[in-house]
């Protein structure tokens, strides 16, 4: 009967390990967001590997009213929770059903007309496509929520 009391104790501490601590280092500089580790657990619009890449989110019409919109979407998912949000700028922390968090962060290049996109597990090596999966769900939600030209 006593494991029983120490038992959500126990849960609280495995999510916890699961969720870790924000990388150091996020954000934008010198116009790109920052580049993803070795492992396979992150992908990038701005990834110079194949590995990684993935392709940033495409704007028609107005970028602000698009920012305006992936912002909307964003923080209507259930599994987000936005962290920072500025003009250009959007950092969110996914967290997936097992308890993990993943950092995504997406900048608006109004000149490409484009959001550029990363999103990483903080822990592990694999994420078994995860962030990848969850960018093509963004971007599939995207699609028929952007300005037409």
């Amino acid at each position: 009967m006593g494991w029983l009391r120490t038992l959500p104790l126990l849960l609280t501490g495995i999510l916890s390990a699961c969720a870790g601590k924000p990388p150091q280092g996020l954000g934008v500089r010198e116009g790109r967001l920052a580049a993803c580790p070795l492992s396979p657990n992150c992908v990038s619009s701005q990834a110079d590997d194949d590995r990684h890449r993935i392709a940033p989110l495409a704007l028609r019409g107005d970028p602000d009213e698009a920012w305006a919109r992936l912002r909307e979407l964003l923080a209507a998912r259930p599994d987000t929770r936005v962290v920072d949000s500025g003009p250009d700028y959007l950092r969110v922390e996914f967290r997936t059903r097992l308890g993990f968090v993943d950092d995504g962060e997406f900048a608006l290049d109004r000149q490409t007309r484009v959001i550029h996109v990363r999103s990483a597990s903080r822990v592990g090596y694999s994420d078994l496509g995860k962030n990848r999966g969850r960018v093509e769900e963004i971007r599939e939600a995207l699609g028929g929520r952007l300005p037409s030209p």
